[in-house]
């Protein structure tokens, strides 16, 4: 989907991002689709509730969301993008 993370960008990201634990949990191989999930809700500002339907359950990402926001996932994302070359 348009805006979704190129291969590139998932390279550079994709080791930064933790796995998940836990019995309920999606695979950390599933990262890149959260984050591609989220990177459209932000994008496009839509409340988490109407999040496009190809992403799956919105409760689901909006938790794995908040969880990376606890553990400063989203400030070491941020500060690896800070560091990426121009294009």
């Amino acid at each position: 989907m348009r805006g979704d993370l190129t291969d590139e960008e998932w390279a550079i990201i994709g080791n930064l991002l933790p796995p998940e634990r836990g019995r309920w949990s999606r695979t950390a191989q599933d990262n890149r689709l959260f984050l591609n999930e989220m990177l459209y809700v932000l994008r496009v500002g839509c409340p988490w509730r109407d999040m496009h339907e190809r992403y799956g359950k919105w409760n689901s990402v909006y938790v794995r969301f908040r969880r990376w926001a606890e553990q400063g996932v989203w400030d070491a994302l941020l500060e690896t993008r800070l560091n990426w070359p121009d294009r």
